[in-house]
């Protein structure tokens, strides 16, 4: 009788880095794809929120859950800006084959993750009526505001640790159940949004009551997935955790400061809306839930090829890492293009569809029109971010960012706005952007080649 063969154990097969070898596009395309769709499910359940706002013909509603927007846009920058060193030193460690080595960061990066988004949430709360008042909130739109944030910034940790896990995720090249977690969110606000505004008749304040189950969901589903496929979590020890805290601070600390740059100009640009009326804010809140379900697609990309380029440079294959860069590249430009016809087309079913007045209608449709040019130059900048974060250069990013968002927008902002009302701030944003996005590819691109030359990876 033959002896049993012996076969190699399946942990060591799942131990080998999804990223380095095959395709660079196709992960590219993969990894974009499956994260597009769990973000633009998220953004169009946003969307459809607003709407259900709108709905109730009271444009100070729409006007305060704008507002509110744009701080929990604040907090989720933050967030994003914390589960940036997750992924990149999980990738990393798995790319030079140390699982062991990944579960740690995992760990020691979502605990921490957790701990200082609950202190942001808690420092906004206490500073949240000079926040909005800032942005030129008064009367009944700053107390629909005030009261969406109440309820919902408390549970800001929370959705901190379900980002974090699903980055875990991607890191680990399991794109789809990423997906899935983010996606538990969509299905969460689908159901009970019309529910708590239309059925309970809470109208703003059960959006935001939405938001806050949508987060258990979010962090239910990550933690299943995370626990049960990759064992990459284990409980955390507070000397790992006091121990990786510098690490993970090295990237996270330059990844915030990027990341609040968005929000920060974007506070600014509402700032100079408001100067115009409710209407154009509430013409600003439709760009703000527009933008990101029309261009989800390039959020996505900038998350999708950090995992990508970390594992390959974990395993010190500089030539797929610039490859990695080129092909987000190509993807920008063909998914812009196609967006900005595609935007240009519904300029006026989009505005009928939130029954917005006159104002709101003209600055909406003009966004439509213009949008493409000026997030092709946003676009460059994101791309190059991710290289930046992913690739030990975060201070550029920091850089690049911030520089769009003071030098490359306040001013043509504010002149745009002095010259041509709420359109001429529009195009002061895209102007602004055009040295920056063309600046910030071009020193992407350097920072590989010196790498190469270095040839060294610190983890």
């Amino acid at each position: 009788m033959d002896a049993p063969r012996v076969e190699t154990p399946r942990p060591a097969e799942a131990a080998v880095p999804r990223f380095v070898a095959g395709s660079t596009m196709r992960h590219v395309l993969v990894m974009t794809g499956t994260g597009a769709a769990g973000l633009i499910a998220i953004f169009i359940v946003d969307f459809i929120s607003l709407l259900y706002i709108s709905w109730l013909n009271d444009p100070s509603l729409t006007a305060g859950v704008g507002l509110a927007t744009v701080v929990m846009f604040f907090t989720v920058s933050i967030n994003v800006g914390l589960m940036i060193p997750i992924g990149a030193l999980v990738s990393r460690a798995l790319g030079a084959r140390d699982p062991a080595r990944a579960r740690r960061w995992a760990t020691s990066g979502s605990a921490l993750m957790v701990l200082v988004a609950s202190l942001v949430s808690l420092a906004m709360l206490a500073v949240l009526p000079w926040m909005l008042e800032a942005m030129g909130a008064s009367g009944r739109t700053f107390q629909v505001a005030h009261d969406f944030l109440w309820i919902a910034l408390p549970t800001n940790g929370v959705m901190a640790l379900g980002m974090g896990l699903s980055n875990v995720l991607r890191a680990a090249g399991d794109a789809k159940r990423s997906m899935y977690a983010t996606l538990s969110v969509a299905a969460v606000t689908v159901l009970f949004d019309p529910l708590f505004i239309f059925g309970l008749g809470l109208g703003s304040n059960g959006a935001a009551l939405t938001i806050d189950l949508a987060r258990f969901a979010y962090v239910y589903v990550s933690f299943r997935y995370v626990m049960r496929h990759h064992d990459l979590l284990s409980w955390p020890r507070l000397d790992h955790v006091l121990t990786d805290s510098r690490s993970f601070f090295a990237i996270a600390v330059p990844a915030i400061l990027t990341n609040i740059a968005a929000p920060v100009s974007n506070a600014f640009f509402t700032s100079i809306m408001s100067r115009f009326g409710d209407q154009a804010i509430a013409a600003s809140a439709i760009i703000d839930r527009v933008t990101p379900v029309a261009f989800g697609g390039l959020f996505a990309l900038a998350g999708a090829i950090g995992p990508v380029m970390g594992q390959n440079w974990g395993a010190r294959q500089y030539g797929r890492v610039r490859q990695v860069l080129k092909d987000a590249l190509t993807f920008m430009v063909i998914y812009v293009g196609s967006v900005w016809l595609l935007l240009y087309l519904v300029r006026v079913p989009l505005t009928l569809l939130f029954n917005a007045p006159p104002l709101t209608a003209d600055v909406v449709q003009f966004f439509c029109q213009y949008s493409g040019l000026i997030w092709f130059f946003v676009g460059l900048v994101f791309v190059a971010n991710a290289s930046f974060n992913n690739l030990g250069f975060p201070l550029l990013s920091t850089f690049f960012n911030w520089g769009r968002a003071t030098l490359g927008m306040i001013p043509f902002a504010y002149v745009g706005a002095e010259m041509g009302g709420p359109k001429g701030a529009l195009l002061g944003i895209g102007a602004g952007s055009v040295a920056f996005g063309i600046g910030a590819i071009i020193t992407a691109f350097w920072t590989i080649r010196r790498l190469e030359r270095q040839a060294t990876v610190p983890l």
